[in-house]
C-alpha cells in the first residue's frame, strides 16, 4: 500500500531474508514477475541472480513505485547511494555499485529508453572532461592565467588526442603552474623572476611521492612552448595574446643534456629488453603448460558424472555437483588426496585467456590497446598469385593514427583460430559487444572483439588495464617456481621490444620491421632493438666473410719468409726500458726516441720506480739550470717532467693491487609498478 517507506539507509541496515521473495509475490505487478522470470534465465550463479532482484526489490521499496516507474536516474541514484553508504558490502574505494546485473535486464525488457546506456558502468563513467573542467580540477589562485591556460590548450587541443591533452593539462597546470603558485602567490603574469624558476626547477627534480622525477625534459618543454607560442601569436593577433608575451624562462642552458638524457634512457630501454629476453621463451611455456594441463583436467572432469571419481595425472579426483542453474553449468572437482576443491571451469577459462593475450603479444608484437582492439574483422586473408593463400591481421589505427596489415605466422594463426573457436562454442558466434578506451575516455562502437570477457552478466571488451594485470599475474606465478621472475615483471610493452629485437637481429631489414610494429620514422624502431654482444661479433664476422668472398684471391696469399720476419721484429723493437711503443706496424719512431714524452709510449707498473730515479735527475738537472741561467734547458726540463708525472700516474692507475671487496648489494624491495598506457 506504499503507507511505509523507509530510507535507504534504514531498509538496507537491516537483514530481511525472505524480503526479495515475499516482495514480488505481494507487489502484484506482473512486469516485476517479467524481470524476475528473465533474472533466472541468466548464466549466473544463484547469489549474484539473488542480488539483482533484492536490488530492484529495495529500490521499490524505497522509491515507492512499481517496476514502471523505474527509471534510469532512479536505479543509478540507487547504485551511487549504496555504495557512498557502504552498504551490503559496498564502499567507496571498491569500483562496484549495486544494480550492475538489474540494469541490462531492465534495459532488455525495455523498461529503460534505448538511449539509456545498456550497462550500469557505462552510465557511471564521467567520460571526457571539457577543458575548463580539466583545467579547474587543480584549484588555481589566479583567474586571468587559469582563463589563459584554458585558451591556449583549446587552441592547442584542434592537433591533439585527448590523452595527449589531458598530458598537456597536467604539466602547464598542476606541474607548472600550481607550483609557481606556491612558491610565489603573489605572481600574476608570465614574467618570472630567476629566483623564482630555478625553486621550480628545483621541486621538479622530485615527484610528489618523493621519487625522483625521470621525465625532465617533458616538463620543461611543455612551458617552452607555452612561451613560443604566445610569441609567435601575438603577432598575428596582439589583442589577445600580447599581454601574456614574457621572456622564456627555459634557457637552452636547461635543456642541454636533452640528448645525453635521451641515450640514458635508451640504455635503460635496451638493458630491460636483455634482461627479459632470456625469460620470455619460460613464460610462453608456462602459460602453454598451465592451459593445456587445466584444459586436460576439465576434459577428465566432463567425461564423468557428478558425484563420481576419476584419475587424471596420478590424482584421484570428485566430481562435485552445483545447485546454481546454469546453460553452461560450472566444473568443479575435489582432490581427493589433499581436500582442495578446485573450479576447473573457471580456472581453465583464466588460463586460456592468459595464453592468448601472451602469445598474440609476443608474436605480433602488439601494444595492449592494439590488441583489445583486435576483433573478427580484423582477420583477413591474401593469396598470391602463385595461389598460396596468406592470412592477414589488420591493425587498427593507434599511436600512429595509421591502419597497417601483418601476416601471420602459423603460430599466431593458431591463437588467433583458438580464440575464435572459443567465441563460438559458448556463444555460437563471435559475440558483438562495446569497448571502453581507458585513455580516449569513450565507448567505442559494438564490433565482435576478439579478446572480450563477462562483467555483470554481459559481454564487454578487455580493458588494456586487464591485459596488464594477466601479464602481472603470470609473472606472478613463475616466480614460485623460478626466482628470476622475483624482481622481473613483464609489461605489455616488452614483448614488442623483444619482437622487433627478435626480427631486426634474425636479419630483417630494420625498415621492413618498422613497417610491421607500425613506426613512421625508423628511429624509433632503431630504439627498440636492443643489439646483443653476441649479435655484433655474428654480423661483423659475416660481414667479414661477405668481403673476403668479393675481394680478389691474390690478395689473400700468404706471406713470404722476409716479410714474417719483418713483421715480428717490428714487434721485438716495440719493447723499450720504460714499456712498450704503440706505434702501428710499418712506421719509424716519431718522436727520435724520446721516449718519456711520446704519447705512444705505455709504461709497464714495475718501472715505476725507474720513473722516480728520472724524475730525481731531471729535479737536478733543472736545479743546476735555474743556477747558470740555462732558461731554454729549463722549459724543456719542465716539460719533460710534465710528461713523467702524467705517465706515472697513468701507470699508477693501471697497476694491480690486492682484491677489493665491494660487500654485498642491498636487495631494494620491489613496489608494484603503476599503470601505464
Amino acid at each position: 500500500m506504499r503507507l511505509i517507506r523507509p530510507t535507504l539507509l534504514g531498509l538496507r541496515s537491516n537483514t530481511f531474508t525472505r524480503y526479495t521473495p515475499w516482495f514480488p509475490s505481494i507487489a502484484n505487478d506482473p512486469w516485476l514477475e517479467e524481470f524476475c522470470e528473465r533474472v533466472d534465465q541468466l548464466p549466473v550463479g544463484s547469489s549474484r541472480r539473488g542480488r539483482a532482484k533484492s536490488d530492484v526489490c529495495y529500490a521499490l521499496t524505497v522509491f515507492g513505485i512499481d517496476l514502471d516507474g523505474l527509471t534510469p536516474e532512479a536505479l543509478l541514484h540507487y547504485a551511487v547511494e549504496c555504495r557512498a553508504h557502504a552498504l551490503a558490502g559496498e564502499d567507496a574505494e571498491s569500483g562496484t555499485f549495486s544494480g550492475t546485473l538489474a540494469w541490462p535486464v531492465l534495459h532488455e525488457m525495455g523498461q529503460f529508453p534505448r538511449s539509456a546506456p545498456r550497462t550500469l558502468r557505462a552510465a557511471v563513467t564521467r567520460g571526457q572532461l571539457s577543458i575548463e573542467e580539466a583545467v579547474d580540477r587543480h584549484q588555481l589562485r589566479n583567474r586571468e592565467v587559469r582563463d589563459l591556460l584554458v585558451e591556449y590548450v583549446r587552441r592547442r587541443s584542434a592537433e591533439l588526442d585527448y590523452s595527449t591533452l589531458r598530458h598537456l593539462i597536467t604539466r602547464l597546470v598542476k606541474t607548472f603552474w600550481k607550483v609557481i603558485e606556491e612558491i610565489n602567490p603573489e605572481q600574476v603574469d608570465l614574467r618570472l623572476s630567476e629566483e623564482t624558476f630555478t625553486q621550480w626547477k628545483e621541486k621538479l627534480l622530485v615527484l610528489p611521492g618523493g621519487k625522483p622525477r625521470l621525465d625532465m625534459d617533458g616538463p620543461l618543454l611543455a612551458v617552452r612552448s607555452l612561451y613560443l607560442d604566445l610569441h609567435t601569436w601575438s603577432v598575428a593577433e596582439p589583442e589577445r595574446w600580447a599581454k601574456w608575451v614574457a621572456p622564456c624562462p627555459v634557457r637552452d642552458a636547461d635543456l642541454r643534456h636533452f640528448q645525453l638524457r635521451r641515450r640514458r634512457l635508451n640504455e635503460r630501454i635496451a638493458n630491460r629488453t636483455r634482461v627479459r629476453q632470456p625469460l620470455l621463451p619460460i613464460l610462453s611455456q608456462h602459460v602453454n603448460d598451465t592451459w593445456h594441463q587445466r584444459r586436460e583436467l576439465l576434459k577428465a572432469a566432463q567425461s564423468v558424472n557428478p558425484g563420481e571419481e576419476f584419475v587424471h595425472d596420478g590424482t584421484t579426483w570428485l566430481r562435485v555437483s552445483c545447485n546454481e542453474r546454469h546453460n553452461r553449468p560450472p566444473v568443479r572437482v575435489v582432490n581427493r588426496t589433499t581436500g582442495d576443491l578446485v573450479r576447473v571451469s573457471q580456472d581453465e577459462n583464466a588460463a586460456f585467456w592468459q595464453w592468448a593475450v601472451v602469445e598474440t603479444l609476443r608474436l605480433a608484437g602488439l601494444r595492449a590497446e592494439e590488441l583489445t582492439e583486435l576483433s573478427h574483422l580484423s582477420v583477413r586473408q591474401y593469396q598470391r598469385p602463385n595461389g598460396e593463400v596468406v592470412a592477414l591481421l589488420v591493425i587498427s589505427p593507434s599511436k600512429s593514427d595509421r591502419e597497417r596489415v601483418i601476416p601471420m605466422s602459423a603460430e599466431l594463426f593458431h591463437v588467433i583460430a583458438q580464440v575464435i573457436r572459443r567465441h563460438r562454442e559458448e556463444h555460437g558466434t563471435v559475440p558483438v559487444c562495446a569497448r571502453y578506451d581507458l585513455h580516449e575516455k569513450v565507448w567505442s562502437e559494438e564490433l565482435p572483439y576478439l579478446f572480450q570477457t563477462v562483467h555483470s552478466s554481459s559481454q564487454r571488451g578487455m580493458s588494456s588495464t586487464t591485459v596488464w594485470r594477466i601479464v602481472r599475474r603470470a609473472c606472478n606465478e613463475l616466480a614460485a617456481t623460478h626466482p628470476e621472475f622475483a624482481n622481473v615483471h613483464f609489461a605489455p610493452h616488452d614483448f614488442r621490444r623483444l619482437f622487433a629485437t627478435e626480427l631486426v637481429n634474425n636479419g630483417l631489414p630494420i625498415h621492413i620491421g618498422a613497417a610491421l610494429l607500425g613506426h613512421l620514422d625508423i628511429r624509433t624502431t632503431r630504439g627498440y632493438v636492443a643489439v646483443f654482444d653476441e649479435d655484433v661479433i655474428s654480423h661483423y664476422h659475416q660481414f667479414l666473410a661477405r668481403r673476403r668472398g668479393t675481394r680478389p684471391v691474390e690478395e689473400y696469399r700468404e706471406p713470404t719468409r722476409d716479410e714474417w720476419e719483418d713483421f715480428q721484429e717490428h714487434f721485438d723493437k716495440r719493447r723499450v726500458e720504460l714499456g712498450s711503443c704503440g706505434r702501428p706496424y710499418g712506421t719509424p719512431c716519431a718522436h727520435e726516441h724520446a721516449c718519456i714524452r711520446c704519447p705512444m709510449l705505455s709504461i709497464n707498473p714495475k718501472m715505476l720506480p725507474r720513473l722516480n730515479e728520472l724524475e730525481e735527475d731531471l729535479i737536478a738537472r733543472r736545479r743546476r739550470a735555474v743556477e747558470e741561467d740555462w732558461r731554454g734547458e729549463i722549459e724543456g726540463l719542465d716539460l719533460t717532467l710534465t710528461f713523467l708525472r702524467s705517465k706515472r700516474e697513468q701507470a699508477r692507475r693501471f697497476q694491480r693491487s690486492d682484491p677489493v671487496s665491494l660487500g654485498m648489494p642491498p636487495i631494494p624491495h620491489q613496489k608494484p609498478q603503476a599503470t601505464e598506457r
